[in-house]
């Protein structure tokens, strides 16, 4: 086979890049390890009713997000006004979140100021660690970059262009639901794991295990937890700039935990979410009954969602109970039907949920972006220097990385395109 271009991937990025090739004629193949699309955008149905998102699951920065253009034509629900640290359980009574929250935006104020500075340091360093809502505040940053706050550079925190309060919308039926739909019409061929690319001529040589491509160029979209590992052998050795990027945007990890009660056990209690925060545990966020189903989702990050998942699926489970029991009382542990754990770390294809820069680091995301020999080009939620770490980052990145590519192929002259116009453009289709 011969192409103009092999995604590697099939991904929100390879999505995006594959219907981007298509709308730039550039004859392409997308290939992907995994035996489905989505990537880390994955939505199982555990009850009748209920959609749980393993995955991503909210439509960041609604407002500039061109993904929020499939919920009508694709019939998906969301909920837009959304308060996902509303009741914070500690140490044995319920508070109301207030002296937390002011603690969080004081310390983001000055985190924000110091990047502003040009500081990189790590961002546990931007607030009070002598603080009783320290360890929280930790705890939003291990959910937010996947990554622990003192591994997470203060400058590509600060480098997240948000949009507003209440632009981040849960999705009823799956962030991961809408991203295969949207994909659906992509052609891909699966279970073809690319084990080596060999760039060392004119013309590229891909080897995967559903057989070889010749390609003009190739887009990569895998995980840096994918490239960290060397699953993917390069012909030369890529150069060491861009094996110093890879290392400085490792993927931390993110998993979610869904309990499915058989009736209503929360009564009265009527907020969007509860934290389990005392002196003993690591904190625990719930969603409670997310779109008024009888289901609660917990969610780990950073060093904690390794050791948990690495317990196993039924700790994880018995962890996420205890702590609802606590909470809510005994009828929270007894009426549990059924669950579904995620365990992104050990998925073979991912090896991770999504990258933080390493303190130190700040610019790893562009380099990472750089095309090597104008033959090898990047693309995902890590190659995002103002998306990061969401699905509609990794999904522009591809349409940016394909014009990129679509550019070095034809002689022909072509009007500059947005990377973000043309994301809107496709998801309009």
């Amino acid at each position: 086979m011969d192409v103009d271009l092999v995604i590697v991937g099939a991904g929100a990025a390879g999505i995006g890049a594959a219907k981007a090739a298509r709308r730039l004629d550039l004859d392409h193949v997308v290939v992907e390890a995994s035996h489905r699309i989505g990537g880390r955008a994955y939505t199982e149905h555990p009850a009748p009713g209920i959609w749980f998102d393993l995955g991503c699951h909210w439509l960041h920065s609604a407002s500039r997000n061109p993904l929020t253009r499939l919920l009508v034509p694709y019939g998906m629900d969301v909920q837009k006004t959304w308060h996902w640290r509303s009741g914070i359980f500690r140490n044995k009574r319920w508070l109301d979140g207030k002296k937390a929250r002011e603690f969080e935006i004081k310390a983001l104020d000055a985190a924000a100021e110091l990047a502003g500075q040009g500081e990189d340091i790590a961002v546990c360093d931007a607030y009070d660690r002598d603080s009783e809502w320290a360890p929280l505040m930790d705890y939003w940053i291990s959910l937010n970059h996947s990554t622990d706050s003192d591994q997470v550079s203060i400058r590509d925190m600060c480098a997240y262009e948000a949009t507003g309060e209440n632009q981040d919308w849960p999705v009823k039926q799956g962030l991961g639901t809408l991203i295969a739909r949207f994909g659906a019409d992509v052609p891909v061929l699966l279970n073809a794991a690319v084990t080596r690319i060999d760039y060392s001529g004119g013309v590229i040589l891909v080897h995967t295990k559903g057989g070889d491509i010749r390609a003009s160029r190739v887009l990569l979209t895998v995980s840096t937890g994918v490239l960290n590992a060397g699953d993917v052998k390069f012909t030369p050795a890529l150069p060491a700039w861009k094996q110093d990027a890879i290392n400085d945007l490792p993927l931390g990890n993110h998993n979610r935990i869904c309990l499915v009660f058989d009736r209503d056990v929360f009564g009265v209690y009527r907020r969007d979410t509860a934290t389990f925060f005392d002196d003993d545990d690591p904190p625990m966020n719930f969603c409670i009954s997310p779109f008024g189903s009888n289901c609660a989702v917990a969610v780990t990050g950073g060093r904690f969602a390794d050791w948990l998942e690495r317990a196993g699926q039924q700790a994880s489970i018995d962890y996420a109970r205890e702590r609802l029991v606590k909470m809510f009382g005994s009828e929270a542990g007894r009426h549990i039907e059924n669950a579904t754990v995620s365990a992104w770390r050990g998925d073979p294809w991912i090896r991770g949920a999504y990258s933080a820069t390493r303190p130190g680091a700040y610019g790893a995301r562009h380099m990472l972006a750089e095309p090597v020999d104008e033959k090898i080009y990047f693309a995902g939620e890590a190659t995002s220097e103002n998306f990061m770490d969401t699905a509609h980052g990794a999904y522009i990145s591809g349409v940016r990385e394909t014009l990129r590519v679509a550019n070095t192929i034809s002689s022909n002259d072509r009007n500059p395109v947005h990377p973000e116009a043309m994301a809107r453009e496709l998801a309009s289709c």
